[in-house]
């Protein structure tokens, strides 16, 4: 990421959204950048401000799909990583999303998208799994995907010695093809997609995508 960043110059400001724990703002910080994390939850945002804030770290509680409105042209770059895209009800909301990053964004400005690619997570596709951890978790998991929603269901259970339970969430896939055309119809130009965080090409059974995109 920093890698693909490294185009701008130090002090450029970055906006990460949705910024969890801050993990990423924490280390785009002392990387030199000026930036912005945005997050709905103030249980995660509060993890994240422990890390540390500064000059150039900042958190604020918002919401993706309507930005503070004096953030128009603000920033250099945005990150939308690790399948933080695809969570709303409709695919309004996430068009929503997206428009409000290219807003935020000056001309030129760039959108890096790090998410799930519906091509290769089919191609792959496992109904159901599990896997232990090393205190003896065992953790489940069964998927169900609906081609016309585009939504990924999925179940996890967990049992261990801290305890057991369950819990289910939903995500909508997006292919490449399809989450470009998306970004174009907002004036975002994807110019690159990757393989994850590689720097191979993207291809049709790569379960993650790192699509690198510039407000025209």
């Amino acid at each position: 990421m920093v890698e693909l960043l490294g185009e701008l110059p130090a002090g450029s400001r970055v906006l990460d959204c949705p910024c969890g724990q801050g993990r990423h703002a924490h280390l785009l910080a002392e990387a030199g950048f000026d930036v912005d994390g945005v997050d709905y939850s103030e249980d995660l945002l509060a993890v994240a401000a422990q890390r540390g804030t500064g000059r150039s770290l900042r958190y604020t509680r918002g919401d993706m799909r309507k930005l503070p409105a004096r953030w128009a042209g603000r920033f250099d770059a945005v990150v939308n990583l690790f399948t933080s895209f695809g969570f709303f009800d409709t695919p309004a909301d996430d068009r929503r999303v997206l428009a409000e990053f290219a807003r935020v964004l000056k001309p030129g400005g760039l959108l890096l998208w790090h998410g799930g690619s519906r091509d290769g997570v089919m191609a792959k596709f496992l109904g159901r799994d599990w896997w232990s951890t090393a205190d003896g978790t065992m953790f489940g998991q069964e998927r169900s995907f609906d081609p016309l929603s585009g939504f990924l269901h999925v179940r996890s259970t967990w049992r261990g010695p801290a305890g057991e339970g369950e819990r289910e969430h939903r995500i909508r896939l997006y292919s490449a093809s399809h989450l470009a055309e998306r970004l174009a119809e907002v004036g975002l130009i994807v110019g690159a997609a990757y393989d994850g965080w590689s720097d191979r090409p993207l291809h049709r059974r790569a379960g993650e995508m790192l699509l690198v995109a510039r407000k025209d």
